[in-house]
């Protein structure tokens, strides 16, 4: 197991015999050296390829002196706000300032800025003018374009214009940076870096430029919201790999050029990647805060594949991986597990081998390599397309192979499954193995919903395809003597929803005993179906209007009717029967009549919780 990191300080390029850098890498996460930290494996990558590498980790954005501890490098900064987006690590759906950071040591908060990205890079380009600067990560991949920013409810310029950097690369990005960093090191202008796919620069002119679409610019979709999902359209339709074209669009008297999606990585480039020297560790400097939280939910578990075709409405994956899978061979991920199995810290389990989707390894299309994904049809949606081919049968023999490695006693699929890809007799291998081997206890699937119109919406299977998953779950144990249970994760207040549907999944609920904890408040993701539907009130395909609830009150209320056991959810459940003229069922929520102290609960024309008539409280502004 390698031990050595990354250099972080002056001390570290001295142990190294190093004067300067060619890159170096600032990231809004502590810095751990493993393959499902970005900024580790793209230091790594470029490290592999012959680069002098170096990673700031949280730099204190307050004092220059964090920006210039390693010197200045001699090709570029790259800069990523983290794992996350810096507004998602900051803050909840309402706002609130969250008490936890997963990625930071000893989970402490307040050590990433508010839009990490931007202020990174002004902070970099203020102490080294003339370094060319690169951003990248999931948020500036989300943010490549004009978007709809929920933090603050509006809409915002590409984050390559409000960071002034030179590039941004999306996506998972290693094929384009070390396209990048190889120009760079031949002598190569930045300006004069053109035609790299997964890249997005910025132009005062488009005459260089052949084969592109023109968008509605971001002065029209800041005022028109018809120009917003007419923008959104094409950019979605065109983010494909293969036949994607060139996206343009204007930002004042300059243009944002955003060049195709990277190709897809060969299975043996992934190897390649996910085999290079890893300390799979936080760094030591974090050892006296106890390391880092979210590094021990990884710890353990391997990378078994890229992309989604699920392409899940209110999901940016399939926007930052793609909708074409891209699996690692059944060797490189053996490879893995003995390397894990060899670390002194092993008890004998292997917590995950998934992805995006657990049952989606080695899956694939005969259309994916010289077509691309399909222009106006879906992978899995409204029901599997004939042409998409599952890999049940490789990935069963995965798992046998790895229960076969020396100290290995467990290995879990702890990743979320498909279960519209579980319901008929060609899975009954995959799950029977699945349920008999790899079950901790408890399998987690994502219904989100009951109502096939928010389903719908959501690009998910009907919620009949959910219970006729659950029912095949259930009989699988009791065939196989097991006592499992399903972890189900909802969705809140997602467009389409009301406090009436929300009444009705929770009455449902409660018929059939389900307590959920797993609740996700809808949070409108820049560059995602939804977020798009949120923002605009309309469908950006069908063109259908589309209700959305977005007063903080009506979204607790909505997320209280769902998790209806939570005691401290009582006046908020009480509030909503109310709302919704359903008084009649506050003693099946609360067992008994209305008590005493929930006289003060708010009606109609009230104050309650904060809620303030005619109060605009959907916008939420923490910066």
């Amino acid at each position: 197991m390698n031990t050595q990191f990354l250099p972080v300080c002056q001390e570290d390029l001295e142990d190294r015999g190093c004067s300067s850098l060619d890159i170096i890498l600032v990231t809004g996460d502590a810095y751990v050296d493993h393959p499902s930290y970005g900024a580790a494996v793209i230091g790594r990558v470029l490290e592999n390829a012959g680069f002098k590498v170096g990673v700031i980790a949280q730099p204190d954005w307050r004092n220059p002196d964090d920006f210039l501890k390693l010197g200045k490098p001699k090709l570029f900064f790259g800069i990523t706000a983290g794992n996350l987006d810096s507004a998602l690590s900051n803050y909840s759906v309402h706002g609130q300032k969250r008490q936890k950071d997963d990625y930071s040591p000893g989970g402490k908060t307040g050590l990433r800025p508010n839009r990490a990205t931007i202020v990174y890079a002004n902070k970099v380009r203020e102490c080294f003018p003339d370094v060319p600067l690169i951003i990248g990560g999931i948020e500036a991949s989300l943010r490549r374009l004009a978007h709809y920013d929920y933090w603050s409810n509006e809409v915002r310029r590409s984050i390559l214009v409000d960071s002034k950097a030179d590039m941004l690369i999306y996506g998972m990005g290693e094929k384009a940076t070390l396209e990048v960093a190889g120009l760079l090191k031949r002598g190569k202008a930045i300006q004069s870096i053109n035609q790299i796919h997964g890249t997005v620069v910025v132009r005062n002119r488009t005459d260089k430029l052949t084969d592109y679409l023109t968008i509605p610019s971001f002065e029209e979709i800041q005022v028109d919201k018809n120009k917003f999902n007419e923008a959104f359209k094409i950019h979605y339709e065109e983010s494909d790999p293969v036949r994607g074209k060139t996206i343009v669009q204007q930002h004042g008297n300059r243009v944002v050029v955003q060049f195709p999606p990277a190709a897809p990585l060969t299975t043996e480039t992934l190897d390649q990647i996910y085999e290079l020297p890893y300390a799979r560790n936080w760094h030591p400097m974090y050892n006296e805060t106890g390391g880092v939280p979210g590094f021990e939910i990884v710890r353990f578990s391997i990378t078994s594949h890229r992309g989604c075709p699920g392409e899940c409405s209110f999901c940016s994956l399939y926007a930052h991986q793609g909708r074409i899978l891209q699996s690692r061979s059944k060797a490189s991920i053996l490879k893995e597990v003995r390397l894990l199995a060899q670390q002194k810290e092993f008890k004998g389990t292997i917590t995950d081998i998934g992805g995006p989707t657990a049952n989606l390894y080695q899956a694939s299309c005969e259309l994916w390599e010289k077509h691309g994904t399909c222009k106006h049809k879906k992978c899995l949606m409204p029901a599997q397309c004939p042409r998409l081919e599952l890999g049940y049968d490789e990935t069963v023999d995965l798992w046998k192979d790895v229960m076969k490695i020396p100290r290995v006693k467990h290995l879990f699929i702890s990743s979320g499954l498909r279960y519209d890809l579980l319901i008929d007799k060609y899975s009954d291998k995959y799950l029977e193995a699945l349920c008999k081997h790899h079950v901790s206890g408890l399998l987690k699937v994502a219904p989100e919903y009951d109502a096939d119109t928010v389903l719908q919406l959501m690009n998910k299977p009907s919620f009949r395809i959910y219970e006729k998953f659950a029912s095949r779950f259930a009989a699988m144990n009791k065939k196989l003597g097991k006592n499992q249970f399903l972890v189900n994760y909802f969705i809140s207040a997602h467009p389409g929803s009301d406090l009436q549907s929300a009444l009705d999944l929770s009455l449902y609920l409660i018929k059939m005993r389900m307590h959920p904890e797993q609740i996700q408040d809808f949070i409108p993701l820049p560059m995602t179906v939804s977020a798009c539907i949120y923002h605009t009130g309309k469908h950006p395909f069908s063109g259908k209007t589309v209700t959305s609830l977005k007063s903080v009150r009506e979204r607790k209320m909505a997320r209280a009717l769902i998790q209806y056991k939570q005691e401290k959810n009582k006046p908020l459940i009480i509030e909503a029967l109310r709302e919704l003229k359903r008084t009649d069922l506050i003693k099946l929520y609360c067992g008994r009549c209305e008590p005493e102290n929930f006289k003060h609960i708010r009606k109609p024309d009230s104050p309650f919780l904060k809620h303030k008539k005619n109060r605009n409280d959907h916008k939420h502004k923490p910066y």
